[in-house]
């Protein structure tokens, strides 16, 4: 694909490839404009099946010429398209591969916070963009229709943890910077959370009515206040000897042993 009459943008100091550089690289910027990137066809596909349209397709050069890239850009025209060279691209995709194409959105807004809230995991203080992504895959994967965030948590809409997330974000509410410990009241079920000193193994656990889990920094784990105000506290079985799991991967545990309770 390659439409003449789009001019190719070379100059760093184009206002539209400034704007595109800032969203990619601060997350500040991201949140007051309130818009995002995504990046490759696998994201902005994801994006378009749930019923996003995207604000502008972004492609570099070289990625014009990419057949898919190219399927996706079909019938976008004028302002809903840009084409960069490839040096300016990738300053923008922010990846070691770029893909050619990259999308610019504008960042759901789940709205208030509901009432009762239902089929969840809140997040507190998951700072590493790779475990939130996961934590956010893994939770869409398993059913779970909406993540509350503490004010600590990575941005997730950042292009690590979009990356990281695979699409997940658009099954998703995201709810950022929540108090866990406020909303805990909201939730329609019981709260569950992991600990290494607890008692109750998790495959003892009654998984199968209705529940949250909670999840907690990396380094620190689940605040006291918040382990506190959870209904049970269970430990997941390491015969190996670890002291630990991954937070992101202590998460897929837990969302796939309620799956597998639930059949």
């Amino acid at each position: 694909m390659h439409d003449r009459t789009l001019k190719i943008i070379r100059s760093r100091e184009n206002p539209r490839f400034k704007l595109l550089r800032q969203l990619a690289t601060s997350t500040r910027e991201r949140r007051k404009a309130g818009l995002a990137l995504l990046d490759g066809t696998h994201l902005i596909s994801a994006y378009r099946a749930s019923g996003g349209i995207p604000e502008q397709l972004i492609l570099s050069e070289s990625g014009a010429a990419d057949a898919e890239a190219a399927q996706l850009a079909a019938g976008a025209a004028g302002q809903g398209l840009l084409l960069l060279a490839d040096a300016l691209f990738n300053d923008v995709a922010q990846v070691a591969t770029p893909t050619g194409i990259v999308a610019l959105i504008h960042t759901p807004d789940p709205g208030p916070l509901p009432q009762t809230i239902e089929r969840c995991v809140m997040l507190e203080n998951i700072q590493d963009a790779g475990n939130l992504g996961s934590i956010l895959r893994s939770a869409a994967a398993a059913g779970i229709t909406a993540a509350l965030l503490s004010p600590g948590c990575a941005f997730a809409w950042s292009p690590k943890v979009l990356r990281a997330g695979m699409g997940a974000h658009f099954s998703l509410k995201l709810y950022d910077n929540v108090d866990l410990l406020a909303a805990v009241p909201r939730l329609s079920g019981r709260l569950m959370c992991t600990s290494s000193h607890a008692e109750k193994s998790l495959y003892r656990a009654d998984l199968r009515g209705p529940l949250a889990w909670a999840f907690g920094n990396e380094g620190a784990g689940l605040s006291e206040a918040l382990s506190a105000a959870a209904t049970e506290q269970l430990h997941i079985p390491m015969p190996g000897g670890a002291e630990s799991l991954n937070v992101a991967a202590a998460a897929a545990i837990c969302l796939f042993e309620q799956v597998r309770q639930r059949g």
